[in-house]
């Protein structure tokens, strides 16, 4: 079994990113993706120098703070003072993605990318700010983006333990996003509270899963007291933790 944790908002608040690095001095928390809009992003990529045994790639926004590339598309996602407002509105998830806003996506998602290289960032895969790469809308824009830059490791949608109806919906889009040449996904998805508590009662994991964290939210903070406990003496035996790097590589060459 190969578990990679990975940990959302990289670069949002230098608060956030000593929370992070933290988890990753500690050896399990191998993984996390950067905010490339946040206020705190530079500092995050020159301290991911330090962590060469860590993946990093990039947490695609559509919902919060100011945009990158300006795109005239974007407009109906923005609030008066031009920044991103979905995470007051859930405007991304209500609003029609029209060709336009669609277009504007593209252009926001690449400029976020190009960032992201251009500050040095080995980008490893890609997820999403509330999860907005998984709407149906933009599976075409996210089908073009990693073929553009060559990424070929994407977060799936939540398939571990939610309603069957959603875990129906779920799965169809993962199926999708799967049949797509060269885009490799962990088999299992879920957040870490979840993660915990199949650890506890003992219920079945996949046999690669990704486990989403928040270090540093207060919004998260049971998440983060689980994160300090010793929630790794509950993992089955034989399983290994691994960068988001690892995934889809042969058995053989993961590390030990």
């Amino acid at each position: 079994m190969n578990i990679v944790i990975n940990c959302d908002d990289l670069g949002i608040r230098s608060d956030v990113n000593a929370s992070i690095f933290r988890q990753m001095e500690k050896g399990l928390v191998r993984s996390a993706t950067v905010m490339m809009n946040g206020a705190a992003v530079e500092e995050a990529i020159r301290e991911a120098q330090n962590f060469p045994h860590c993946s990093f790639g990039v947490h695609l926004n559509i919902t919060q703070f100011a945009t990158l590339s300006n795109h005239p598309g974007l407009a109906p996602l923005l609030d008066a003072q031009g920044e991103f407002n979905g995470r007051q509105t859930g405007r991304p998830y209500r609003i029609p993605l029209t060709k336009a806003i669609r277009a504007g996506v593209f252009a926001e998602w690449s400029a976020q990318i190009e960032r992201a290289r251009a500050l040095g960032l080995r980008i490893s895969h890609i997820d999403s700010h509330h999860h907005t790469h998984t709407r149906w809308e933009l599976l075409g824009e996210l089908t073009a983006l990693c073929s553009r830059y060559g990424i070929t490791r994407v977060r799936t949608r939540v398939n571990v333990g939610r309603s069957f109806t959603f875990h129906l919906l779920n799965r169809a889009w993962n199926r999708r996003l799967r049949a797509i040449p060269g885009i490799t996904t962990t088999a299992g998805f879920a957040a870490f509270t979840t993660f915990h508590q199949r650890l506890v009662s003992g219920q079945s994991i996949p046999e690669t899963m990704e486990v989403m964290c928040h270090p540093g939210h207060d919004r998260y903070r049971a998440e983060n007291i689980l994160l300090d406990s010793n929630w790794e003496d509950r993992l089955p035996v034989g399983t290994t933790m691994v960068s988001y790097r690892e995934i889809g590589m042969p058995e053989a060459i993961l590390p030990s």
